[in-house]
């Protein structure tokens, strides 16, 4: 006797009231997980847009997507607010549109996209994986990892916050074991609306951004991840 029969033979025992609630309780679960998954699908396709739209220095339609008062924050740039600010930051990486010569990859990978159960915001982590070239300088490799917000405004999900932790860069030939590349401060053409949230080194320097979602199994908080020591920056495990 399969489970589906054992399932519909117990619910149809049961009075119709309850039968009804029943049915419906699962209808409204269902529903809601759909959802959810529509809504993860929703953001995944919202930040591999904003992938390929920074990769190729369209900085007008990166900045449209992120909300009128959404943040935009770079390694240890800073936090630059609102649209044309976010859209000038990015004018730090060149010019609009991609010159002849340059590269500028960065690709987002192993995403965690956790929504919250009203359905209208949301939080994920991503890899990030950087490939940068510009004509007679040597290219540079780059690692880091994206967390960023999100928020759903009129049924379109949009960018509420942007955080890219810059964790390595190197240069292309000699690899991270024997070169590591200062991450970039603030710049002083355009200063940013607000100086960078967290400080912290880039390697050889072992940090470890904060989890935006807790351990799936345990339950456990990630939000203050335990890191090595760093004698510069005063941080302790």
């Amino acid at each position: 006797m399969s489970a589906r029969f054992l399932l519909f033979a117990s619910l149809a025992l049961l009075p119709a009231p309850a039968f009804a609630q029943d049915l419906q309780a699962r209808v409204n679960a269902y529903k809601q997980r759909v959802e959810m998954l529509e809504a993860q699908d929703a953001i995944e396709n919202l930040q591999a847009t904003y992938g390929y739209y920074f990769d190729k220095g369209l900085w007008d339609q990166a900045a449209g997507l992120f909300t009128a008062n959404g943040s935009f924050e770079y390694g240890m740039r800073g936090v630059y607010i609102g649209q044309a600010h976010i859209q000038r930051a990015m004018l730090l990486f060149g010019p609009q549109g991609l010159a002849a010569g340059h590269l500028n990859n960065h690709m987002q990978l192993q995403s965690v996209i956790t929504v919250a159960p009203d359905g209208l915001t949301a939080k994920a982590r991503w890899q990030g994986m950087v490939m940068l070239a510009q004509p007679n300088a040597n290219g540079i490799w780059g690692v880091g990892l994206y967390e960023n917000e999100y928020v759903r405004e009129k049924g379109v999900w949009k960018i509420a916050r942007l955080h890219f932790y810059v964790t390595a860069l190197t240069d292309y030939d000699d690899g991270f074991t024997k070169n590591t590349i200062r991450v970039d401060g603030p710049s002083a053409l355009f200063p940013p609306d607000r100086p960078p949230t967290a400080h912290y080194r880039s390697l050889p320097g072992a940090y470890i951004p904060p989890f935006s979602f807790p351990h799936p199994v345990t339950g456990k908080d990630l939000s203050h991840p335990v890191e090595p020591s760093d004698s510069v920056l005063g941080a302790r495990k």
